[in-house]
């Protein structure tokens, strides 16, 4: 989903993944042979075509939130952030040091370990000499869907960086509290490297969630009455309330549903069905560590309908067109689609910031390898 985000104006040289399932869909969608289905721990520089514009790592996101129990750079997950970060520093000595790089993650990546985790990639980016600041998006601006994400862009340190890119401060719009607090624990030294990277105002989102949900999805059917009124039981009163307040409205409204574990006030827990109206769905997960699909409720009148989320409905709130290839199996989709970027955040962090950074320094890089 990145390199749909970056766009036709952007070759691809490499691309890593273990799962040979998403591999699948990568090569489905793109067709060429620049993928190489291998644990990153695994490659070598020798795997490295050229030199490359941008190296983007997308690393695990478990061991950085709940679902890893917070083990943090150092679980087998998300750990793998440092086999990634060798390569480039072999790329560095090998003098093919990539003009950029970004990071992407979960914003668990800002506080996991009391930003200890957040402070050692920066050390990273620091001592492979580069310098950085990071942004947190939330694709809420683009689709709707909520989704915020950090992304950490560093640049060599060599390079310079057009004034209109960089700020004196933080920006609230793109630097949340918790990264402001983040860095304010950085040292000096790491201090010393960041950038408050500055990013225009995004165009007013026009896609709504009632826009791209389908009467008759392929890959998901309706839920029985039986099992609607289920989900309707499993609602708190708040939630029920939504339900009864759309119900009123007098027109067709669609929402989401998550189930979550929730306290029952007894020292208990209990699952809950969670609702929204608000024409924005809830952040898409992976299937996987206790997370649940997204519902799709629909109420019209009197009548409550839900089912899942179908596929392509979830790849529509990713950003990508329709004629996205995705898996055939339901779990096979909906987990390839869930851990990816939202493609219009890509595809603005890239038209702001990314290119006009290379851009910036087109003539550097000449001088650099005629040296």
């Amino acid at each position: 989903m990145v390199r749909a985000g970056l766009g036709e104006a952007w070759a691809c040289l490499f691309a890593n993944d273990i799962d040979p399932k998403k591999a699948a869909s990568y090569r489905a969608n793109w067709g060429d042979d620049v993928l190489k289905v291998e644990d990153v721990r695994d490659l070598t520089t020798a795997d490295l075509p050229g030199r490359a514009d941008l190296a983007w790592a997308s690393f695990p996101c478990q061991d950085l939130s709940l679902a890893g129990n917070y083990a943090g750079l150092d679980g087998e997950r998300s750990g793998t952030f440092w086999p990634f970060w060798n390569l480039i520093e072999a790329l560095v000595r090998e003098g093919r040091a990539p003009r950029l790089v970004v990071l992407e993650n979960v914003c668990g990546a800002i506080t996991s370990h009391g930003g200890k985790d957040f402070a050692a990639i920066c050390g990273a980016l620091l001592n492979g000499g580069y310098r950085y600041g990071a942004l947190v998006i939330d694709a809420i601006r683009f689709v709707p869907q909520s989704r915020p994400r950090l992304f950490v862009v560093a640049v060599r340190a060599s390079c310079p960086a057009p004034a209109n890119l960089v700020g004196a401060g933080p920006c609230p719009l793109w630097h949340p509290a918790s990264l402001v607090k983040a860095h304010g624990r950085l040292s000096d030294a790491l201090k010393a490297a960041w950038v408050w990277w500055q990013l225009p105002m995004p165009p007013r989102r026009q896609a709504r969630l009632r826009d791209l949900i389908e009467e008759q999805p392929l890959g998901v059917e309706w839920h029985s009455f039986d099992e609607t009124r289920q989900l309707l039981r499993m609602m708190s009163p708040v939630n029920r309330g939504k339900v009864e307040l759309a119900k009123r409205m007098g027109r067709r409204i669609i929402g989401t549903v998550y189930r979550r574990t929730r306290s029952d006030g007894n020292g208990g827990r209990l699952q809950r069905a969670e609702v929204r109206f608000d024409d924005v769905s809830g952040c898409l997960r992976t299937p996987v560590g206790g997370s649940s699909r997204q519902i799709v409720i629909v109420v019209e009148g009197d009548e409550v309908r839900s089912r899942l989320l179908s596929p392509r409905e979830a790849a529509r709130l990713m950003g990508l067109p329709d004629t996205y290839r995705l898996p055939e199996r339901y779990n096979e989709a909906y987990h390839l689609i869930a851990d990816g970027v939202v493609v219009p955040v890509v595809r603005f962090l890239a038209e702001h910031l990314l290119e006009p950074l290379l851009a910036c320094n087109s003539g550097h890089r000449a001088e650099e390898e005629a040296a």
